[in-house]
């Protein structure tokens, strides 16, 4: 790893942490018994090892295995795959629910039967902040590869984090890891308010859009949220917010501690500018308030990841990470777990994974990686995930593939859905939708169905992308297999 940079004149105030970090890594769960239900999960699993270093005993249960649990279990926690009545530890204290845990769990209704502290996974992770200096990126696109950057930058600086990310970093060993410095990096997510659970020191807003709409009533709703969001990073901390986004003035006016915008060729506080293509990526300068920091180059593709680096450089800055350290850190960040994830690259056939499941994630990310791999034919194989997004975003989802020669879409993935909106909204509409815009579009409702006709007709040259936030990953990972 890139040792510690020295630190000369950064022009982004450093974090003032008023406690010692002895006084930091006190004991601050020490005795407690936590049961996690659903402890697999990427944050879930962070969040346990955690609690492990903050001295308390940890038990969980999941419905099966899967490499993280494996690494609770190396670490001693005893974990088991038949979720009961009456299982959960009789010493346990606090019960801890991942957001997938529904309430006819039979543990969770141990749990209330017995009377124990139940916790939710964003409260339990507001709990945790408590004890470090909370680092926090919010936004509708881009919360999992910015923390992973952020993370990734301020490990490489020698600042050891702790952080709980929403994917996989390969360069940093899983999604969370318990660091032994004061910092604590997290993704907030928007959904169910469970962001307005954190208290951070520092914070980004990466952007706002309309999504989670089973959830939230409209954008307007969906903006105060945010807004409450930022009204709680604690006074002289410091927010980032986007600059150009139509929603500047209302997050600066919710914002009690110090406000800086970030930007991509705009006038902005930290912004990045002569941009350059270098292979399918971009290298720049980053600046701050007109004075250029220095220069660095992404390995990852596409300009809106541009955007991410300069927040997370920004985040980093201000953690007390030197500009060299940041530099070499983003020119060496390889990418989060099915973000553009490059899977296989054969003689004849490009094979990329991405997590896309918003159709401005989908149009950019579907940009970027013509840019960057430049094929001649793109293929891409799309799982809507939820019917109730899919319905409200039908018009939207339906011009999102113009960077697409075809486009293969499986039955919709079943999440948080009722009866009446599964059969509300097929797959095949999408499919004729897109079809109506202009690109090739085929329904295939499984995805070994998929694979076989993958096989069959694929082309040299082509870039195949499995996308969405279902098991889609499965298409490319069988297509590396078979090919």
């Amino acid at each position: 790893m890139i040792g510690m940079s020295q630190t000369v004149n950064d022009p982004v105030r450093r974090v003032n942490i008023s406690m010692s970090d002895d006084e930091h890594h006190q004991q601050s769960l020490s005795g407690l018994h936590i049961h996690m239900v659903g402890i697999g999960g990427s944050g879930m699993c962070g969040l346990a090892e955690i609690a492990l270093q903050c001295g308390a005993t940890v038990t969980g249960s999941d419905r099966s295995a899967n490499p993280a649990i494996e690494r609770l279990a190396a670490m001693g926690v005893p974990i088991t795959f038949h979720q009961q009545l009456g299982a959960i530890p009789p010493e346990t204290q606090w019960v801890i629910c991942s957001a997938a845990v529904g309430r006819d769990n039979p543990e969770l209704i141990t749990a209330v039967g017995r009377q124990l502290k139940i916790l939710k996974y964003s409260e339990m992770l507001g709990r945790v902040m408590e004890f470090r200096s909370g680092i926090a990126v919010a936004g509708t696109h881009g919360k999992s590869t910015t923390t992973a950057m952020t993370a990734w930058i301020m490990s490489c600086a020698g600042l050891d984090p702790s952080f709980v990310v929403g994917a996989s970093i390969p360069q940093l060993g899983g999604s969370s890891r318990g660091g032994s410095g004061p910092h604590f990096v997290v993704e907030a997510c928007e959904f169910d308010r469970s962001f307005l659970n954190l208290h951070p020191r520092s914070a980004v807003v990466l952007n706002i859009e309309p999504d989670h709409l089973d959830y939230y009533k409209d954008i307007t709703e969906i903006v105060g949220a945010f807004c409450d969001f930022i009204s709680r990073v604690e006074p002289g901390g410091q927010v980032l917010i986007p600059a150009g986004s139509p929603h500047h003035r209302a997050l600066a006016a919710a914002a009690v501690a110090d406000t800086l915008t970030f930007g991509v060729d705009m006038d902005a506080d930290i912004a990045a500018r002569q941009l350059a293509l270098h292979h399918g990526c971009y290298e720049f300068d980053v600046c701050f308030r007109g004075k250029r920091l220095g220069r660095t180059a992404l390995q990852v593709p596409g300009r809106h990841n541009v955007g991410n680096a300069v927040a997370a450089a920004g985040l980093a800055l201000h953690a007390g990470a030197g500009w060299d350290a940041i530099a070499e850190a983003l020119a060496s960040f390889r990418g989060a777990q099915r973000r553009s994830e490059l899977i296989r690259q054969t003689g004849d056939v490009t094979l990329v994974d991405d997590y896309a499941h918003h159709p401005t994630e989908i149009q950019v990310t579907l940009a970027a990686l013509k840019t960057r791999w430049q094929p001649k034919r793109l293929i891409c194989v799309f799982q809507p995930h939820q019917h109730s997004r899919t319905r409200c975003f039908m018009d939207e989802f339906s011009r999102s593939f113009g960077d697409a020669d075809l486009v293969i879409v499986p039955d919709i993935h079943f999440a948080r859905d009722t009866a009446a909106d599964e059969a509300g909204v097929k797959a095949g509409t999408l499919v004729e939708k897109i079809k109506a815009a202009g690109v090739a579009a085929l329904h295939l409702p499984q995805c070994s169905q998929v694979v076989e006709y993958l096989v069959v007709h694929r082309q040299p040259g082509d870039l195949i992308i499995s996308m969405g936030a279902g098991n889609v990953w499965k298409v490319t990972h069988e297509l590396a297999k078979r090919i």
